[in-house]
């Protein structure tokens, strides 16, 4: 038990998928999961851990941004032993050829500030993904026939963001979308020599203003869970 996560030892398993809603983390242990239990709900941050084609998987909620998520990854790694961390979430597309539903695996992952800043001081880390984790999510949305992108988002840490200049030059960079969680993710990871990915469903689209419908969600959502749990097991 630790301070935001008050699972017992054994409770958690090695490799966690981490969506930022605590509902949808239920959502996808009730839906994908055999004989889910719920192990966490310290705060509200929903946890549940059962097995999905019989190898054990915990889905635990991160919260909205980096901060949140750095508390639940640090303590996940450090008290309960996870070992594979794949995010599994919305994002917004910033490229034309982005369509809203598709499937973007996050290769690297930039960002203006996060938790970890303060350890770098003048260094700047280039956080990315674990490349069995990418290599496999890739392989396991192609058998799918998901729309599909690899390569470089942006992590956020403002939700209202007032400055179209820095998406013009991300968009102009080829950034393939934003969220507010990877970067962060990746960081902590890195620091614990542990795998990570973010495989994310775009939801809406900030160059066209296309968004996805409420009722059509669970399908795209669907997508993303297999693909992270494919490439978990791969």
């Amino acid at each position: 038990m630790t301070v935001h996560i008050g699972a017992k030892p054994g409770e958690i398993a090695e490799t966690v998928l981490m969506p930022g809603d605590p509902y949808r983390a239920k959502w996808v242990a009730e839906t994908f999961l055999d004989n889910p239990v719920c192990v966490n709900e310290v705060r509200g941050m929903l946890g549940f851990t059962g097995t999905w084609r019989g190898n054990r998987v915990t889905v635990h909620g991160s919260g909205m941004g980096m901060p949140s998520l750095s508390i639940y990854a640090n303590e996940l790694i450090r008290d309960y032993g996870a070992k594979t961390l794949i995010r599994i979430g919305s994002a917004g597309a910033m490229q034309e050829r982005v369509a809203v539903r598709d499937v973007v695996l996050a290769m690297t992952a930039s960002t203006v500030s996060t938790p970890s800043r303060g350890i770098f001081r003048e260094l700047s880390f280039a956080p990315c993904a674990d490349w069995s984790l990418i290599s496999a999510a890739a392989k396991a949305a192609e058998s799918r026939s998901v729309a599909t992108h690899v390569g470089g988002i942006y992590s956020s840490d403002v939700f209202y963001d007032e400055r179209p200049d820095l998406i013009e030059q991300m968009t102009r960079h080829g950034v393939l979308a934003v969220e507010m969680e990877a970067a962060e993710l990746y960081t902590v990871a890195a620091r614990y020599g542990r795998r990570a990915l973010a495989v994310l469903t775009i939801s809406d689209h900030l160059l066209t203003g296309a968004a996805l419908p409420s009722d059509q969600r669970e399908k795209s959502f669907s997508d993303m869970v297999e693909i992270a749990l494919e490439a978990a097991f791969a």
